[in-house]
């Protein structure tokens, strides 16, 4: 067949590092983490010398940039493996250098970008993360089917680090949306498994407030049992099903209306119950497989609402009721948990967490607002959290040095700006530092650079694709990343 390259390649450097022409057609993608936040041309500077003895097709600098490295047509030396690397693209982005080696914002979305454009190139509508070493290795994929792997599955290494592995499943969705393809929709379980307690509360709890507005069942409710029975989103079960609350095939006999699950995806597994005598016994039991974490969710409510014993509903009352103490007690009550202190685990955790936080304003079916904790307002994946309650959100912005909370109008009000921080001096240590019209990459840049030096900076402001943000220079010239700037 015949390869093309990247239309959205602006530089290229290619290394000698390379086997000729592949071997087998593509039907693989392979992201890496570069271990630093390099530019495009410096990924590319990487593997010019011959015994590096590495090399990678494309590379994504810090500002989003692509580069070419080795043409599509030939076999990069990336993944450890001659195998993937003969079906792979591969693809070297940057990164931090520690774990998780997190990715900014310009980088993740340039690989969507990146990887939309090799599946459409190779004839591919489909983009699969199936998240199995074993299952993808041993996978066939369809004509129209591309398959993302990962380093790690070849060698003893982190790579591509823990933030973009716990996003796969989300880029493979999100590529897969923008071929036109039949997409898993929603979120994946496995995207919380690298995240703190606190930051997966963050994440689920507006799914809990959506759901409250559509079933009546109190968010805090819901959620303290997502986190008791899940471990956060962590429990086996999530992770491989997506269901987040223990939800079996058959529960206490019953079907009900409205159900989101198929009927016959089954995640089969060994599970523990405790008896009437406190006594504990193991059992295998079939559960429900659900294709998102929202769908489990709605699968959950659907049952409290419809189950029932005899002609009387199983947990008559629960909709509707504003106290979760009352609540919680419905739910044990009709049968749901075998646990004798389920009640109080379920309270314990809705007080740690302050889950009512997560309610339905009393009166309202909508929540007047969030306020969310990011790093800047434009890079939305460095999100915290988003909380109803302002002290919780400074709360949060307080654990995370360097997260400022915006209100529902993206306006920052929390930490108060340092307004005596400039005018100060910093250096430039490389020489491709672009100058832009405006502080973030959203901003054209001015053609310039700075090269190597020092400089004033008079003025600061948060702008997507910097961490720690932009500074305006004495000149007159533009705005510079501080990411590359050391203080002085």
């Amino acid at each position: 067949m015949g390869y093309t390259n990247s239309p959205l390649v602006v530089y290229t450097k290619l290394s000698p590092n390379h086997s000729g022409q592949r071997t087998h057609s593509i039907d693989r993608i392979t992201p890496h983490c570069v271990v630093g936040q390099l530019s495009a041309e410096s990924i590319c500077g990487c593997f010019t010398s011959p015994t590096r003895q590495a090399s990678c097709n494309y590379g994504i600098g810090t500002d989003g940039r692509v580069s070419l490295c080795v043409e599509e047509k030939n076999r990069s030396w990336c993944s450890s493996s001659n195998s993937n690397d003969q079906r792979a693209v591969t693809i070297e982005c940057a990164s931090d250098k520690t774990e998780p080696y997190a990715m900014n914002s310009a980088v993740y979305a340039t690989l969507i970008k990146l990887c939309t454009d090799i599946c459409k190139r190779n004839g591919k509508k489909k983009l699969l993360w199936l998240g199995n070493k074993e299952k993808t290795l041993n996978y066939s994929p369809a004509a129209d089917e591309m398959v993302l792997t990962v380093h790690r599955w070849f060698a003893n290494k982190s790579c591509p680090g823990n933030w973009l592995y716990a996003r796969m499943g989300e880029l493979a969705a999100t590529v897969t949306a923008a071929l036109g393809g039949s997409s898993v929709s929603g979120l994946q379980a496995s995207s919380l498994k690298n995240l703190s307690e606190a930051e997966a509360v963050a994440k689920i709890g507006p799914l809990f407030t959506e759901n409250q507005k559509e079933s009546g069942i109190l968010a805090c409710v819901s959620m303290a049992q997502f986190i008791l029975e899940s471990g956060y989103g962590t429990s086996e079960l999530a992770q491989q099903a997506n269901n987040c609350f223990g939800m079996k095939t058959s529960l206490s006999g019953n079907t009900w209306p409205n159900s989101a699950w198929d009927g016959k995806s089954v995640y089969t597994k060994k599970t523990q119950e405790q008896n009437d005598d406190g006594s504990m016994v193991t059992i295998t039991a079939d559960f429900r497989r659900y294709v998102c974490v929202e769908d489990s969710i709605a699968d959950h409510a659907a049952y409290l609402l419809g189950a029932m014993n005899g002609s009387k509903k199983r947990y008559e009352g629960l909709a509707g009721c504003t106290d979760y103490k009352k609540a919680v007690q419905i739910i044990k009550d009709g049968g749901y948990a075998t646990s004798h202190t389920y009640v109080q685990n379920l309270c314990n955790i809705i007080e740690r967490w302050n889950l009512t936080q997560y309610n339905v304003v009393s009166g309202s079916t909508t929540i007047s607002g969030w306020y969310r904790v990011r790093k800047t307002w434009q890079n939305a994946a460095s999100q915290k959290g988003a909380f109803h309650d302002l002290a919780y959100a400074k709360q949060c912005a307080d654990q995370n040095p360097g997260y400022t909370v915006y209100d529902p109008a993206s306006k920052a009000v929390y930490p108060a700006a340092l307004v005596a921080s400039v005018p100060y001096a910093v250096r430039v240590s490389i020489n491709d530092l672009n100058i832009r019209k405006g502080p973030g990459t959203n901003y054209a840049k001015t053609g310039q650079y700075t090269g190597k030096g020092v400089f004033t900076i008079v003025a600061e402001s948060a702008g997507a694709g910097s961490t720690k943000g932009w500074g305006k220079l004495k000149s007159g010239a533009g705005w510079v990343s501080l990411d590359f700037c050391a203080r002085i």
